[in-house]
């Protein structure tokens, strides 16, 4: 990467933050534009935008771009502009006692941070960053992105089309390899938001640390789905073999692996087959199934599928048609199944990111449990079943980023709810109110009143019977 790209940055971010402060106090109109013109650039260009996907992907139906990337990214910002201006009011709060009562108030305001650091994944290149933007805009923001190299075509759309809704001052794109998201890390932001793999997220704190920026991680992990004796297994396999095979499971959020007591593994098992085949008669040929990004993440799915099967896993292929996948040119790969999994294996290991579905046995479900306790705290967990009891042992006694009961991947689609991993699986969390004030500096305010209040309450030197009586009153149990 040259010096003129790294000095770029710079004066980007050094106009955008001189253009936010000048800007100070920006009206909510300023914001509620903003939000206009991002909405209208997604639905103006929402085909381009398809287009450019499915062919960073090799394969990906102009339908599931709509409905995974440019449907949420529209959503999130239609709800931002309904809620912002109720989100943006003052918070009153209780000034000590007895200070209220004299006069004294106390309140939050709530402040843009300035200027927004975005870096993206690749598997949802648009909604993630569009999807925060409804935030980062809402909270009065300027914001600089990095998409993902992965999708390059993206990546140049994304910076061709930004100019013509926004000025460089609010919104700049800077594209490239990892060199530029090295460097686009270290820059001093008001704020940073990443999405990735967690071994990339610890590079990013490390960089954010050294200007102090605050960040917002979201990294995935392995998402656990407990299958209860008491779950109907029918609708339990086509909700599972939906959220698995979307994207072909390039989703932080899609079901990693199962839980399943030991005596209906066989049930379970069927039916997901029986969910996939209904959805996908067909694989290679089907334009709704996504292909693997590209043969590295291909390469990578075969390894942990050869590690597993050297190991004693049993693979269940899921194949409906019975295509030649072998002999196909391009990075399509369909569900694999697996049973008799070990910690050994490395598809247990690793975030799986892929159409690789493991199935783990239980005979009691605290043994469930301890499992995924003595495990990384997903940023997922399902539960599947209809005893009421047991759900809420489950969700009682594990922790995680979010959860979706008798279903997988929805409780991000509430944009009401927050999103956000824990520990391992990020920090932070953004999504509708949640996000806004991810992105905003709460400002606490606090007006004193006309009373002499240091020497009435004995704060005042010199210390004498007031701050006696104030001691002896505050520090009794």
């Amino acid at each position: 990467m040259s010096q003129v790209q790294i000095a770029r940055m710079q004066t980007v971010l050094a106009r955008q933050r001189a253009s936010f402060t000048a800007a100070l106090p920006e009206p909510l109109s300023v914001r509620r534009d903003r939000i206009d013109r991002a909405i209208a650039l997604l639905v103006d260009h929402k085909d381009a935008f398809a287009k450019a996907v499915s062919a960073d992907f090799g394969h990906r139906s102009t339908q599931q771009t709509l409905m995974t990337d440019i449907m949420p990214s529209v959503g999130a910002l239609k709800h931002a502009r309904k809620h912002f201006e109720a989100w943006s009011r003052d918070e009153k709060r209780k000034a000590m006692f007895p200070l209220g009562l004299i006069g004294a108030k106390a309140k939050v305001v709530y402040q843009p941070k300035g200027v927004v650091g975005v870096i993206a994944p690749w598997n949802f290149p648009i909604g993630m960053v569009m999807v925060p933007m409804a935030g980062i805009l809402a909270a009065g923001n300027r914001a600089m992105i990095k998409p993902s190299e992965f999708t390059e075509r993206v990546a140049d759309l994304f910076a061709e089309v930004v100019p013509q809704y926004f000025t460089e001052e609010e919104i700049a794109v800077f594209t490239g390899g990892v060199e530029v998201g090295t460097e686009f890390s270290k820059l001093a932001f008001d704020h940073l938001i990443f999405t990735g793999a967690t071994s990339v997220g610890k590079h990013i704190m490390r960089a954010a640390a050294d200007n102090l920026v605050p960040v917002t991680l979201e990294l995935g992990g392995k998402s656990p789905t407990f299958i209860s004796r008491s779950a109907d297994k029918k609708k339990s396999g086509e909700r599972i073999a939906m959220g698995k095979m979307m994207n072909a499971g390039q989703i932080c959020l899609a079901p990693d692996y199962l839980l399943v007591a030991r005596e209906q593994e066989d049930e379970v098992i069927g039916s997901v087959v029986k969910g996939v085949s209904a959805m996908y008669p067909s694989l290679l040929a089907n334009d709704d199934y996504t292909s693997v990004v590209n043969g590295r993440n291909f390469e990578r799915l075969k390894g942990y599928l050869d590690d597993a099967k050297a190991k004693g896993a049993e693979l269940i292929e899921v194949n409906p048609a019975g295509e030649d996948f072998a002999s196909s040119n391009g990075n399509k790969m369909p569900l694999t199944i697996l049973r008799g999994v070990t910690d050994d294996m490395k598809v247990m290991q690793e975030e799986i990111f892929g159409p690789l579905l493991p199935v783990k046995t239980y005979e009691t479900i605290d043994e469930a449990i301890d499992y995924v306790n003595a495990h990384d705290r997903p940023l997922g967990l399902y539960y599947f079943g209809e005893d009421k009891a047991e759900e809420q042992k489950v969700l009682s006694r594990t922790i995680s980023g979010g959860v979706t009961v008798n279903d997988v991947l929805f409780h991000n689609a509430m944009e009401d709810l927050p999103f956000g991993g824990v520990g391992p699986s990020g920090m932070g969390n953004y999504h509708g109110q949640d996000g806004f004030k991810t992105f905003s500096h709460a400002r606490a305010v606090y007006r004193q009143s006309g009373l002499d209040v240091g020497k009435l309450s004995g704060f005042k030197p010199p210390y004498g019977k007031e701050t006696e009586a104030t001691l002896k009153r505050e520090l009794r149990k």
